[in-house]
């Protein structure tokens, strides 16, 4: 396929995609006021701020307590420390080799970022900004995500054997690899911790590992080119960034079956995020330097936002007020304001972190996500 040729330092994904995400793989609060009038009258997110980052921002996460949001950049091999009240970066930390994937513990005290062209993990202590512990993991180490509990990373490994490297927290220790499908990107946790989803970019396939024993339980037939991947807060449902065809897969994780197809999401659908409430989905389109928002009420687009350029990855704050968004291709990361109306009450939550005293606790999934984040469900593969 395509999208998968000559990875190490020269993969793409499709057309302009490509230098964002497998370019992202590759290079492969409250201000209150009246807006309309009726139940579900909506303001539309808004773009507050853009923070020059590294050169070839990816992942990013946000820490749980919404303070910090870390992200990686790729060509700088650095990750950019943004203090999230002031929207500036505050510090600037040394990783290893073309830094991917970021993703934060549950109590805050660590960021783990992958680093694809020295097949590691970096382990940075967040209260001192350095890195700690060098962990070697698989080939070319894409995304990361963090167990609800903290006690393990679960690290995607894109090329040679594809696999998902299990790191120990306790002692930053490999415990186990986990085969899964051909080029694996996106990683993330269901919040009960049980499970892990990982999106098989070269396979059109998600992988379902059952953490009790490390296994793989089923394999989940999705859109072309998955890359992110987030999980509702209720861990019912999970939402998979189809790159290459341009839709959202909504898997619904009792059955493990595809119940939804977004359609009307924007060229090069990378990462993922869902609102702590779960009532929003925010998806990255590389290829047309916006972020659909998707209604998951009845899995529609609602608002397109136009952001920099390629963003890659998403994250949100804890409360679901700020969007965090990786600008690959003009080395930025803009913040967007979520905007909520209940009847002809609308909320404007861009003026605090953390959002207004109606927002709900917790992220969908960090990922990058997060990042990717997942980003999984405690950090990027973002957020």
């Amino acid at each position: 396929m395509n999208r998968l040729s000559g990875f190490r330092g020269r993969c793409t994904i499709r057309g302009r995609a490509g230098r964002a995400v497998l370019g992202v793989a590759s290079a492969c609060v409250m201000v209150l006021g009246m807006a309309g009038i009726g139940a579900g009258a909506a303001a539309a997110d808004t773009v507050i701020d853009t923070i020059p980052v590294g050169e070839f921002p990816n992942g990013v996460a946000v820490s749980p307590f919404g303070f910090r949001a870390y992200v990686a950049n790729a060509v700088d091999d650095s990750v950019s420390v943004i203090d999230t009240v002031t929207n500036t970066v505050v510090d600037t930390v040394t990783v290893g080799d073309f830094p991917l994937g970021v993703a934060v513990s549950p109590d805050g005290s660590r960021a783990y970022v992958t680093n694809r062209d020295d097949d590691s993990v970096s382990v940075i202590n967040t209260f001192t900004n350095t890195v700690v512990d060098t962990v070697t993991v698989g080939d070319d180490p894409f995304g990361v995500a963090v167990t609800p509990d903290g006690s393990h990373v679960y690290v995607t490994n894109t090329t040679g054997a594809p696999s998902v490297s299990v790191i120990q927290t306790v002692d930053n220790t490999v415990v186990t690899t986990v085969g899964v499908g051909t080029f694996p990107i996106g990683v993330a946790v269901t919040p009960d911790g049980s499970h892990v989803y990982v999106t098989n970019t070269g396979g059109d396939t998600v992988s379902v590992i059952q953490t009790v024993d490390n296994t793989v339980v089923t394999t989940v037939g999705v859109g072309n080119g998955p890359l992110g991947v987030a999980v509702t807060r209720d861990g019912s449902r999970v939402y998979v960034g189809n790159n290459d065809d341009g839709t959202v897969s909504v898997i619904e994780t009792a059955g493990n079956t595809v119940v939804d197809t977004v359609v009307g999401v924007g060229v090069g659908a990378a990462g993922v995020a869902v609102t702590p409430d779960g009532s929003r989905v925010y998806v990255a389109d590389v290829g047309d330097d916006a972020v659909s928002v998707i209604e998951t009420a009845g899995n529609t687009v609602i608002e397109t936002i136009p952001v920099g350029g390629a963003p890659s990855f998403v994250a949100l704050t804890p409360l679901g007020s700020r969007v965090y968004v990786t600008n690959s291709a003009d080395d930025t990361v803009s913040v967007i304001a979520v905007e909520r109306c209940s009847g002809s009450l609308c909320l404007a939550t861009g003026s605090l972190v953390g959002g207004g005293s109606t927002g709900s606790g917790g992220t969908g999934s960090l990922a990058g996500g997060g990042s990717l984040a997942g980003a999984g469900s405690a950090g990027s593969t973002g957020s």
